[in-house]
């Protein structure tokens, strides 16, 4: 039961129905939620709950369901039942896509089933006795095009009158054309006029002066006279035949609908019922995405009557400040079965009616099916009855003044509420005399608290105020408010009552101290000193509070900093050990390479009669190199130094070795087949390839030369390399020169907004080509948002580039979607 009749209005829940409204895709849905009513049933409102909390999951997580073609088309089908009426096209194209948006909807729970788990219950529940129709579906493809129009082969008769209406009108068109030729000719009509359509009969446009020169009937003038469109003779009776032929058409077209309903007919009943499904949908995903707009969830519901609700938010309140960038101060609250009235004091505008309509409506949002802003930890019940009174209920035609009206009120709620309802009243016992109004208050709370009524009730009243804190199943409430900043804070204490703050306030906007003096010393210092009690109560308790909520916070961020660090330690000893076997491995490796390497180089002294001496101080200083590896040394924490020095060590001595055999191996004086020499005082070297005497045969390149030997020079290996990097370098410099150049001037931005798609793409093909060629690793290209072509010819283009590693958007700030950034390998 909900008291009284406009209680909606009162709480703002009309505006939360019309809210749902907007989100509805059709009038199916809308329908449902003009409906929408508050239900006492526990069954019935859960079921409404998880169907809620099913679909914002669809709504978060499925890309794939079915939200088009919500059409309601259940008044044309109550008008199929008489028989010889149909559908027109249009109704029957809305049927077709509603249709199949129902069946691919049930599609959709039925795919989603499986063994193990089925996602959402509560939804397939509500769509497993839905019918789907595939064949009048299929039948209706079978007359219609895909843009709603009857086809052509819809019918025999239908196909042959329109190929008529073709053939007769193309007669038409050649006829017109040749009269307006003629006409051109002769200049009765302009060179560019072309027949146009007037009353469905197609006509010539003709200057007023020249209307006699061609014979036929005049249809129409233009606007400002000066044209007149005329039907010549020739095509009159063509015409004539077109219309005649539209109208066989449109009786064709008749039949075949008809003959459709009488087909569609039987299954009515059955297509309404998929319909009340299609509206159910339609309710359910508005309210979902209600839900997600506000935040809203659905919290643990039980079968009782309890109200224990953290971080709860009034959602208009929440949408309002929202488009300000503002927070709303949410609200704790707590009504058991120990204390289940709640009676809340504190300053005016300091939130007690807010706090007062948050429980409302959250309450009746929730047994109307609707998920509440609140946080998960929640618990909520169920209550039969709701009855408030808020506000100025003045009626001059009842002739009933504010305080008549709440008594009134008072009368029905004392005669109807139980241990399952839940009352909230503003501002109990105002509107008349404080002190009888205040005794007649304590009188009505009373009564209330023996028939075992949940209440959120506000007050200023001192006795109100005695009464729940001497009263089991009443607890006292506080709006809390900053003595020092003198403004509200909106936040509810439970525990203590509140000060009104009447004489700060008083003071604060500027009453004369002897009047606030006077008043004071009236009311008399009990008063004035109970209400200070009130407010140093509220102020300590609110210190304390906070302290012990700082405490706490502390107390969270020393565990997780003594976690993180913890977690860090490990993770580093971890990596320490990783890195320690790693570089051991390197360190090996690096030792087994430089081994095979100086053997081999030993191996090639000894070949080239090396000294001994020189070969036992490798090998000496190779067991030293080995030792310097193996050191402790190398677990401190400047390993990484260490191995960089081993293998600068172990470069440096190759190198030495490998020159110092070089020079051994190489005599200047002997000349053997396959040595490489050159002419003396020319550039090019030969090799050796037959010795005979003194004459020496060398090839140079394909070409081979004899020359005498003491007229050659022996020219060693690195004497060779020196000539090629000679040669290398002097072919390459001018190539450097170039791309230092290229490199210096590049810009790594391209703007090729305006161009259009052959020359954008010509532009960033060289463009990128340049960019890989210097080594640049990152592009931008500008080719601006506009419709979008250059954007995707670009990025066609880029997914061939081998060189292109990556592409993306630029940040939003930078130009989003405007801006295509290109990462190069």
């Amino acid at each position: 039961m909900i008291y009284p009749h406009n209680f909606e209005q009162k709480i703002g829940f009309d505006k939360i129905r019309q809210h749902i409204e907007n989100k509805c895709l059709s009038t199916l849905g809308i329908d449902r939620a003009k409906k929408m009513v508050f239900i006492s049933d526990y069954d019935t409102i859960a079921r409404k709950l998880h169907e809620t909390e099913e679909f914002v999951h669809i709504l978060q997580e499925e890309d794939e369901f079915p939200a088009n073609y919500f059409f309601d088309v259940r008044p044309a089908l109550k008008r199929i039942r008489v028989e010889g009426t149909f559908l027109d096209e249009s109704e029957l194209f809305d049927l077709r896509r509603s249709l199949e948006t129902i069946k691919g909807i049930v599609y959709f729970f039925l795919n989603k089933e499986t063994e193990e788990n089925t996602p959402y219950p509560y939804l397939q529940k509500l769509a497993g006795d839905v019918t789907v129709f595939p064949q009048i579906i299929i039948k209706t493809d079978q007359i219609l095009d895909k843009f709603g129009h009857i086809k052509d082969n819809a019918s025999p008769d239908l196909q042959r009158i329109r190929r008529e209406i073709t053939a007769t009108l193309s007669g038409i068109s050649k006829s017109l054309n040749s009269i307006l030729r003629i006409a051109q000719s002769e200049g009765v009509v302009d060179k560019d006029v072309t027949p146009t359509m007037r009353d469905g009969r197609l006509v010539i446009p003709v200057i007023p002066a020249y209307k006699r020169k061609i014979k036929g009937i005049v249809h129409d003038e233009s606007a400002s006279g000066k044209t007149v469109f005329i039907e010549p003779a020739e095509v009159v009776e063509a015409n004539n035949r077109i219309r005649e032929l539209e109208s066989d058409e449109r009786r064709e077209i008749i039949r075949i609908l008809t003959s459709f309903a009488n087909e569609l007919r039987p299954y009515t009943e059955e297509i309404f019922h998929s319909y009340e499904f299609l509206a159910d949908i339609d309710f359910i995903r508005a309210k979902a995405l209600f839900s997600i707009q506000i935040n809203g969830l659905l919290p643990t519901f039980e079968d009782c009557q309890q109200v224990d609700w953290y971080h709860a938010i009034h959602p208009l309140l929440f949408l309002s400040l929202q488009k300000q960038q503002k927070q709303v101060v949410p609200l704790d609250i707590t009504l058991d079965h120990k204390n289940k009235i709640l009676l809340i004091s504190g300053p005016n505008a300091g939130g007690k009616s807010v706090c007062l309509k948050t429980v409302g409506l959250l309450q009746y949002m929730l047994q109307c099916g609707l998920l509440i802003p609140v946080y998960e930890n929640s618990r909520t019940g169920i209550f039969d009855s709701i009855f408030i009174d808020i506000g100025d209920e003045q009626s001059i035609e009842n002739d009933l003044s504010t305080y008549s009206s709440h008594l009134t009120n008072m009368k029905f709620f004392v005669r109807n509420c139980d241990d399952r309802t839940i009352l909230l009243i503003d501002e109990f016992g105002g509107g008349t005399e404080p002190q009888i109004g205040g005794a007649i208050a304590e009188a009505l709370l009373d009564r209330f608290n023996k028939k075992n009524s949940f209440g959120v009730i506000t007050t200023h009243y001192q006795n109100l105020k005695h009464f729940a804190e001497d009263t089991p199943g009443i607890i006292n409430g506080a709006m809390l408010y900053d003595r020092h900043l003198m403004q509200p804070l909106f936040k509810l204490s439970i525990g203590n009552p509140g000060s009104s703050f009447a004489v700060e306030i008083a003071r604060k906007i500027g009453l004369p101290e002897d009047v606030i003096a006077d008043a004071s010393s009236k009311v008399g210092s009990d008063y004035i000193n109970m209400d200070k009690y009130l407010q140093d109560i509220v102020r300590d308790k609110r210190y304390w509070e906070n302290k012990r909520q700082n405490v706490r916070l502390q107390e969270k961020r020393l565990e997780e900093i003594t976690s993180h660090y913890e977690n860090d330690i490990k993770a580093i000893e971890k990596q320490r050990k990783e890195i320690l076997a790693e570089a051991r491995k390197n360190a090996e490796n690096i030792l087994s390479e430089a081994n095979a390497r100086i053997e081999n180089t030993i191996r090639s002294i000894k070949e080239a009669q090396a000294e001994k001496e020189k070969t036992k101080k490798i090998r000496k200083d190779l067991e030293k190199f080995k030792e310097s590896i193996t050191t402790e040394a190398i677990i401190d924490d400047k390993i990484s130094r260490k191995i960089q020095k081993i293998k600068e060590r172990e470069k440096h001595k190759r190198n030495k070795i490998f020159t110092n055999s070089e020079n051994i191996a190489f005599d200047s004086n002997v000349i053997a087949v396959g040595d490489a020499v050159k002419v003396k005082g020319q550039a090019s070297i030969g090799e050796v390839m037959e010795i005979q005497g003194k004459n020496v045969v060398i090839a140079f390149g394909m070409l081979k030369s004899t020359v005498k030997i003491d007229q050659l020079e022996k020219i060693s290996k690195n004497q060779i390399k020196r000539e090629k990097n000679i040669k290398a370098t002097f072919v390459s410099e001018q190539t450097a020169d170039d791309m230092r150049e290229k490199k210096l001037n590049f810009k790594q931005d391209i703007d090729i907004r305006g161009l259009r798609g052959d020359e954008a793409i010509q532009a960033v093909t060289y463009f990128i080509d340049d960019a890989i060629l210097v080594g640049c690793s990152k592009v931008r290209i500008l080719h601006g948002t506009g419709t979008g072509i250059l954007r995707q010819l670009v990025r066609q283009y880029l997914r061939t580039v081998p060189g292109v590693k990556h592409f993306q958007d630029e940040h939003v700030q930078f130009g989003g979607a405007g801006i295509t950034v290109v990462d190069l390998e």
